[in-house]
């Protein structure tokens, strides 16, 4: 079983002394002989080098720091759906997914209940402690009634709900195969938890489904207990609500999980999509590292319906198009409804590292409030263009910022259709930044009409004028 632990944990000192061989669980909880039972199952089967282990956030977020396998951190409550993506891409992998009853009976509900329906060989290890252990003693959803906790300091009551019992909830769905309630209070549980476990683990061995195994656990700290009064505690009060034993044992289960594994082939995905291995046509001679060396960040901002997000993602387009990695994240939020909505952008030549763009080099700007809320964070030496249709008092740029107003709105206007003051808004970026030449534009522009033909002609007309307009700013 050693080896399945690491040779010292770097949680505490480095690794160094007595605390290099030392969990960071308090005194008398239940996790470290969770780990112990997990652990044993790994050696018994053989497994370490297959198995992958799932933690999200809460006490049993560290689980990375102790077991030498396979690891991923999950963000709160997701740990089921990433065990999901390792088990379908890597079929031959052990997924283990580890979760608190604050992590998978919450904010991961539904996607415990869910995995679990799906029924793929997945073992989940869930530990009960009826208390958010981490964060500060909080109520969690397997709390019981009348318990003291730091937000319900008078006991829970019927108007917080009633406690969730997971383990019955799992076993009435078709999909798992074995689900079981065990506790460490005595040696007698910890030998079924033991047992438990190393079943739990077994069945996805043989491709069998889904497994559940609810551990009920001591928190001593947040129970206000000594570690003997907290095994007291889960044996004559804890199991009287959550009873032990095993809730659902499918006989037999046919060793079903056997797919065929993932192809990875880039070429085999180039067909699916309708993509091609070769080279794009570049109208860049290289990368526009005018504006930054090689990742370059924009930000496009505006009311629903000004187009800020269909600029954004023909900006992405056209990276793309001159071979450069590109992003476009969207931000749809209330304030899309008339206040500001926007899109980050980035161009990188080689991999965008985030999509984000906290300090754009560029910010396009449709109205007054996208331009006061974004225009400080553009970085020194970026650009700023702004509908001048709609903005008419601008605040000063940042420091080193070059700022310019264009009236997209009122060119669009012109032109008889104000749909169209996004390209123009394209044409005018163009024309002060030559992120690209005219033509990259164009070419996503004509990319995203193809099914509307007869307007092409309009927007061609847009991007020149928003061109024309700026040309005498620069």
């Amino acid at each position: 079983m050693s080896s399945i632990f690491y040779d010292k944990f770097e949680r505490h000192s480095h690794g160094e002394g007595l605390k290099g061989r030392a969990t960071h669980y308090c005194p008398g909880c239940g996790h470290g002989l969770a780990h112990k039972y997990l652990a044993q199952a790994i050696e018994t089967l053989g497994i370490q080098d297959r198995t992958v282990a799932v933690s999200p956030v809460g006490c049993s977020v560290f689980l990375y720091y102790y077991f030498d396998v396979g690891n991923t951190q999950a963000a709160h409550g997701r740990a089921p759906a990433v065990a999901i993506g390792h088990k379908v891409s890597n079929p031959d992998s052990i997924v283990i997914s580890y979760q608190g009853d604050g992590d998978l009976a919450s904010i991961g509900l539904a996607e415990i209940v869910s995995t679990a329906q799906l029924g793929i060989p997945i073992s989940v290890i869930f530990i009960n402690n009826a208390i958010y252990g981490m964060t500060g003693g909080q109520m969690a959803p397997t709390t019981l009634m009348g318990q003291k906790t730091a937000t319900s300091p008078y006991g829970r009551n019927e108007y917080m709900g009633k406690p969730l019992k997971m383990a019955e909830l799992i076993a009435q769905l078709d999909g798992p195969v074995y689900v079981e309630r065990v506790a460490l209070f005595d040696a007698k549980q910890r030998v079924r938890a033991e047992k438990a476990i190393l079943k739990a683990l077994r069945m996805q061995v043989e491709g069998k489904g889904f497994s559940f195994v609810e551990v009920l656990a001591e928190c001593p700290t947040h129970l206000n207990m000594t570690p003997e009064e907290s095994e007291t505690w889960v044996k004559d009060v804890l199991a009287n609500v959550f009873p032990l034993g095993v809730k659902k044992d499918v006989e037999n289960p046919e060793s079903w999980y056997h797919p065929a594994k993932p192809i990875f082939d880039p070429g085999m995905v180039m067909k699916v999509v309708g993509g091609t291995d070769e080279a794009p046509h570049r109208n860049c001679k290289s990368f526009p590292s005018h504006i930054a060396p090689n990742d370059i960040s924009l930000k496009l901002a505006g009311a629903g319906g000004d187009g800020a997000q269909t600029a954004a993602m023909l900006i992405a387009q056209a990276g793309i198009n001159e071979g450069f990695d590109a992003t476009h994240i969207p931000s749809y939020g209330p304030e899309s409804r008339g206040g500001t909505s926007y899109a980050d952008v980035h161009i990188a030549e080689d991999e965008v590292l985030s999509p984000a763009s906290p300090k754009p080099n560029i910010l396009v700007a449709f109205n007054a409030p996208s331009l006061a809320k974004f225009g400080p964070l553009v970085k020194s030496g970026g650009t700023i263009v702004y509908d001048s249709s709609t903005v008419s008092d601008p605040p000063p740029p940042p420091a080193g910022v070059k700022q310019y107003g264009i009236p997209f709105t009122g060119i669009a206007m012109e032109l008889g259709k104000q749909v169209v003051k996004n390209v123009v808004a394209l044409g005018a970026l163009q024309a002060v930044t030559n992120l690209f030449p005219a033509d990259t534009f164009l070419i996503a522009i004509r990319q995203a009409l193809k099914e509307k033909a007869k307007v092409i002609p309009l927007n061609e007309e847009a991007f020149a004028r928003g061109q024309q307009a700026a040309a005498h700013l620069v």
